[in-house]
């Protein structure tokens, strides 16, 4: 019998500059997602959550137009399987563009680029990671991109490591 741990995401030496990461998960916007996601931030711009007012917007044409913040929350969070999963740290985002809308019923993608890779200054046993994410629809159309820096550790820190905890009982059978 074999035991699996919990072991997910990558460290400082699992990045290569140039790599791309198509991230696993896609993701189908819901209604629901939208109101919900504009209520939590008091967003009131009725085009996300009014499909009689947004007929009058030329860009929607009737339809709900997706809170960007919410666009750039599930592509950030759709990429941290691979790029952040053990990050400490967000230090930086940069050239954020919202490059085509998003509409209630669309699916999102994401896949990053690694830009740079470096170790850090000010802390032994951790690295920075730069890296490109763009969104993709189900059509492939990029609606958003980013460039983005955290503070990654090195597997030799520990941390991220062998925090599943042993059961009272002893082991599964």
């Amino acid at each position: 019998m074999a035991v699996h741990k919990a072991d997910l995401g990558n460290f400082v030496e699992d990045f290569v500059v140039g790599d791309v990461y198509q991230h696993p998960i896609g993701r189908t916007i819901s209604e629901a997602d939208a109101t919900w996601f504009t209520l939590l931030t008091n967003n009131t711009n009725q085009n996300h959550f009014n499909a009689h007012y947004s007929q009058q917007n030329p860009i929607t044409q009737g339809r709900i137009i997706v809170n960007s913040g919410f666009t750039v929350a599930v592509i950030l969070g759709m990429s941290v399987i691979d790029m952040s999963q053990h990050a400490v740290a967000n230090l930086g985002w940069t050239d954020i563009a919202l490059t085509a809308p998003v509409y209630i019923g669309d699916t999102l993608y994401a896949e990053s680029l690694v830009v740079d890779i470096r170790a850090s200054s000010s802390r032994p046993d951790f690295g920075i990671l730069t890296m490109r994410t763009r969104g993709l629809n189900q059509d492939g159309v990029e609606v958003v991109s980013w460039v983005r820096s955290v503070m990654i550790p090195t597997r030799a820190s520990g941390i991220g490591q062998n925090y599943f905890p042993d059961a009272i009982t002893g082991p599964l059978k």
